[in-house]
Order: structure tokens, then sequence, then C-alpha cells
């Protein structure tokens, strides 16, 4: 899984933080262009690809990559 979050678009509103089942994102230090704290990915490991992050993001700034299984 890659989880992407982009800093351009993230108002740092926590919707994800919430969202997120498996705590997979935390708080960060650092700022996004409107200089609030952004969510940052955690724990990638205990993602399970549900995508309620990604559905929920009111600006559309995570983005969940599920990578086929080699």
């Amino acid at each position: 899984m890659e989880i992407t979050i982009d800093k351009a678009c993230c108002k740092g509103c926590g919707i994800c933080l919430k969202a997120c089942p498996k705590s997979v994102f935390g708080k960060s230090r650092k700022r996004n262009n409107y200089g609030t704290a952004m969510p940052e990915v955690k724990n990638a490991e205990k993602c399970m690809a549900c995508g309620a992050c990604e559905r929920l993001c009111p600006d559309g700034a995570i983005n969940v990559e599920r990578k086929a299984k080699e």
C-alpha cells in the first residue's frame, strides 16, 4: 500500500485521522500550504485499503495506491 497526502490540497481538517479504522494516520509537525499541521502516515503496514480516508477527504488530498501482491 502506498498512501500519499497532497500538501498543496490538505488543509489539516483531521477527518482522515477519525475515519481510519486502523489508526494509520497521526498528527505531524509538518505544515501544509495553509500553515496548519497536516496528518502523516504513521502506520502504513496496518492499512487494509478500505479507502475511507480517500473517500472522506473533502479536499481529495489523499491517494491510496493498492499495489499488486508479488
